[in-house]
Formats: structure tokens, sequence, C-alpha cells
């Protein structure tokens, strides 16, 4: 063989090697960017809002999470123990009745043990446990969010003169933080079944998604009107 056909070949195959790869990068961007923003749904959008709309850098924070944290299995309850947390859950809706912020408290502790009780990172490092949390059940994570952002609240934060907005606050997280309670506390679901999106008008009456009882034979629906100030 010729040193001409032998260079002729080799700048041949380089060439083809050029074009696979310009044609990989190209097709992996944007299929990685629809992956991510299948798989984290509305979280996709917080990411790339706390990024102040840089979708790369909300990309690369995402892609993080799930190559730290998509390998985790997710350990089942126990009968038993899944009644524990339902009766504690359903004991803080109660107490929000009479006090709203220690209720909001004992709705944020839970969700920590019972993410910790599952498999996910110790409560004791929040974010760590969240981005978990995001990768798994990214469709109801946020209102983990708002739960431990509210229990951290100054007690005085964001409260109008009776009290009454602040209160509100707090019943709409608790509301929102029970579609990851019911996610956590029940058997394995599909991704899809565990991606569905909180019914909004459930969100804003005070009751469950689905219309189940709290475990205690009725359902939680609490209200402006029944919940006392904070």
């Amino acid at each position: 063989m010729s040193t001409g056909l032998i260079i002729a070949l080799i700048v041949i195959v380089a060439a083809v090697v050029v074009v696979a790869a310009v044609l990989t990068l190209r097709g992996r961007g944007p299929q990685h960017g629809r992956g991510l923003k299948r798989r984290f749904g509305p979280e996709y959008d917080r990411a790339v809002a706390r990024h102040d709309g840089d979708e790369k850098a909300a990309e690369r924070e995402l892609a993080e999470r799930v190559e730290r944290h998509g390998s985790l299995r997710e350990q089942p309850l126990e009968p038993a123990e899944r009644q524990r947390y339902e009766d504690r859950w359903a004991a803080a809706q109660e107490r929000f009745v009479d006090s709203p912020r220690e209720a909001v408290a004992e709705a944020d502790r839970l969700l920590a043990e019972l993410a910790k009780a599952r498999g996910f990172p110790d409560g004791g490092q929040y974010e760590e446990q969240f981005n978990a949390l995001s990768v798994h059940h990214a469709h109801h994570v946020h209102g983990y969010r708002r739960v431990h952002a509210v229990a951290g609240a100054r007690t005085d934060a964001r409260q109008d003169g009776d009290g009454r907005t602040n209160t509100e606050e707090m019943r709409a997280a608790m509301v929102e933080a029970r579609a990851l309670f019911e996610d956590l506390v029940g058997p394995p679901r599909s991704r899809e079944e565990s991606r569905t999106p909180t019914d909004e008008s459930h969100v804003r009456a005070g009751q469950p998604r689905d219309g189940r009882s709290d475990g205690r034979g009725h359902a939680w629906a609490f209200n402006r009107r029944h919940a006392k100030g904070s």
C-alpha cells in the first residue's frame, strides 16, 4: 500500500471520527436538557429561576443531583411503621387548628424522619436530603421546601394585623407537603405515577388530592376560619 493511500485513509477516518463526535455532542445537549426537564418537571423551572434564567447552569446542577443520588434505592416501610407515620401526620393536621406553627414544625420533622427511613440522607443535612428527594420525587418535593422554610421563619414574618396571612401560608405549605408525605409513606410507585403534579383545586380547598381520609376516618379540610392565627 502506497504512502499516499495510507495518508488518504487516515484523513478519511479522522474526518469520520470528527463528524461523529460533532453529531453526538449536538444531539446530547438538547436530549440532556429535555431529559432533565421531563424528570424534574416544576423543579427544573425552579432551578432555572434560581440561576436567573441560565438553563445550562440549572441543568448542570440537576445533572449533578442525578449523578449523586440517582442510584439510591428507596427502602420499604413495615406496616406498623407506616401506620405510626400516618398517625403522626394526622395528629399534626389536627393540631394545626389550635397551633399552626407547631403543626408545621412537626410536619417538617416528620418528613425528614420519614425520608431517612426510606433510605434518603439524614434530615440533619437538609440540602443533601432535599436534593436526593428531588431526584426521585421531583413533582412533590417543593412541599417539603415550603414547610421547611415556613417552620424556620420568624413568628412575625409576612404577617398582617391579625395573623391571617401567616396562618394561610402555613396552611398552604402543609397541604402541599402532604403530597410528598403520601409518596413516601405509601407503597412503591412507578416513576410516572410519582410525577403526577399536585391538583391545585385540592390545594386551594385544603384537602387531600385524592379525597382519602387522614388515617383516622375523616378527610383533612381545615381553612382560614378553622385555624387560629399564629
